[in-house]
Protein backbone atom coordinates (compact mmCIF):
# COMPACT_ATOMS: atom_id res chain seq x y z
CA UNK A 1 0.00 0.00 0.00
CA UNK A 2 1.26 3.37 -0.93
CA UNK A 3 1.92 5.68 1.69
CA UNK A 4 3.00 9.42 1.55
CA UNK A 5 4.41 11.66 4.29
CA UNK A 6 4.72 15.34 4.44
CA UNK A 7 6.66 16.91 6.99
CA UNK A 8 8.75 20.33 7.51
CA UNK A 9 5.72 22.84 7.36
CA UNK A 10 6.02 25.37 10.33
CA UNK A 11 5.78 28.78 11.08
CA UNK A 12 8.10 31.47 9.27
CA UNK A 13 8.68 35.06 8.88
CA UNK A 14 8.00 36.65 5.36
CA UNK A 15 11.50 36.26 3.48
CA UNK A 16 12.35 33.31 5.15
CA UNK A 17 12.63 29.53 3.19
CA UNK A 18 11.68 26.16 4.71
CA UNK A 19 12.12 22.62 3.04
CA UNK A 20 9.29 20.22 2.89
CA UNK A 21 9.56 16.58 2.43
CA UNK A 22 7.25 13.93 1.24
CA UNK A 23 8.83 10.48 2.41
CA UNK A 24 7.20 7.84 -0.38
CA UNK A 25 6.58 4.14 1.31
CA UNK A 26 5.57 1.37 -0.83
CA UNK A 27 4.78 0.66 -4.25
CA UNK A 28 4.34 3.38 -6.66
CA UNK A 29 4.78 3.30 -10.56
CA UNK A 30 6.55 6.64 -11.33
CA UNK A 31 8.19 8.05 -8.36
CA UNK A 32 9.41 11.23 -10.48
CA UNK A 33 5.80 11.52 -11.12
CA UNK A 34 4.98 13.12 -7.21
CA UNK A 35 4.60 16.30 -7.12
CA UNK A 36 3.65 19.63 -4.76
CA UNK A 37 0.19 20.64 -4.26
CA UNK A 38 -1.29 23.24 -1.43
CA UNK A 39 -4.72 24.62 -0.35
CA UNK A 40 -6.00 27.09 1.45
CA UNK A 41 -9.45 27.22 3.29
CA UNK A 42 -12.11 28.06 0.84
CA UNK A 43 -9.66 27.59 -2.38
CA UNK A 44 -9.26 24.52 -4.46
CA UNK A 45 -6.14 22.61 -3.94
CA UNK A 46 -3.29 24.25 -6.55
CA UNK A 47 -0.55 22.44 -8.15
CA UNK A 48 2.78 23.78 -7.07
CA UNK A 49 5.31 21.98 -8.37
CA UNK A 50 5.77 18.67 -10.76
CA UNK A 51 7.46 16.72 -13.08
CA UNK A 52 5.68 17.11 -16.69
CA UNK A 53 5.64 14.01 -19.12
CA UNK A 54 7.60 15.47 -21.20
CA UNK A 55 10.22 15.38 -18.21
CA UNK A 56 9.90 19.33 -18.02
CA UNK A 57 9.87 20.46 -14.09
CA UNK A 58 6.62 22.96 -14.21
CA UNK A 59 6.07 25.41 -10.94
CA UNK A 60 3.15 27.26 -10.65
CA UNK A 61 3.53 30.96 -11.79
CA UNK A 62 3.23 32.17 -8.05
CA UNK A 63 5.88 30.15 -6.75
CA UNK A 64 8.61 30.52 -9.51
CA UNK A 65 11.63 31.06 -8.57
CA UNK A 66 11.26 30.74 -5.46
CA UNK A 67 10.51 27.20 -4.93
CA UNK A 68 12.12 24.28 -5.78
CA UNK A 69 11.25 20.57 -6.34
CA UNK A 70 13.80 17.84 -5.66
CA UNK A 71 14.27 14.02 -5.09
CA UNK A 72 16.17 11.52 -3.80
CA UNK A 73 15.50 8.21 -4.98
CA UNK A 74 18.09 6.74 -2.65
CA UNK A 75 15.85 8.16 0.99
CA UNK A 76 12.43 7.91 -1.75
CA UNK A 77 12.23 11.45 -0.70
CA UNK A 78 10.60 14.05 -2.80
CA UNK A 79 11.74 18.29 -1.77
CA UNK A 80 10.16 21.27 -1.80
CA UNK A 81 12.45 24.07 -1.32
CA UNK A 82 10.76 27.42 -0.50
CA UNK A 83 12.41 30.78 -0.49
CA UNK A 84 11.76 34.10 -0.28
CA UNK A 85 8.34 33.02 1.37
CA UNK A 86 5.10 35.49 1.30
CA UNK A 87 2.11 35.35 3.55
CA UNK A 88 0.20 34.49 0.41
CA UNK A 89 2.33 30.92 0.39
CA UNK A 90 0.60 30.35 3.79
CA UNK A 91 -1.50 26.63 3.03
CA UNK A 92 -1.60 22.69 3.36
CA UNK A 93 1.01 21.51 1.11
CA UNK A 94 0.65 17.87 0.05
CA UNK A 95 2.25 15.70 -1.96
CA UNK A 96 0.46 13.33 -4.74
CA UNK A 97 0.80 11.94 -8.04
CA UNK A 98 1.18 15.31 -10.37
CA UNK A 99 -0.60 16.60 -12.42
CA UNK A 100 -3.60 13.86 -11.56
CA UNK A 101 -3.10 12.97 -8.32
CA UNK A 102 -4.42 9.87 -6.40
CA UNK A 103 -7.64 10.10 -4.03
CA UNK A 104 -5.81 6.64 -1.94
CA UNK A 105 -2.62 8.73 -1.55
CA UNK A 106 -3.64 12.26 0.11
CA UNK A 107 -2.39 12.15 3.66
CA UNK A 108 -2.61 15.03 6.38
CA UNK A 109 -0.36 17.49 4.88
CA UNK A 110 1.87 19.55 6.40
CA UNK A 111 1.13 23.56 7.34
CA UNK A 112 3.09 26.55 6.10
CA UNK A 113 2.51 29.62 7.68
CA UNK A 114 4.25 33.14 6.78
CA UNK A 115 3.85 35.68 8.69
CA UNK A 116 5.06 38.29 10.82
Amino acid sequence: QVQLVESGGGLVQPGGSLRLSCVVSGSIFNFYAIGWYRQTPGKQRELVAHRTFGGWINYADSVKGRFTISRDVAKNTVYLQMNSLKPEDTAVYYCNKAPEPTMDYWGQGTRVTVSS
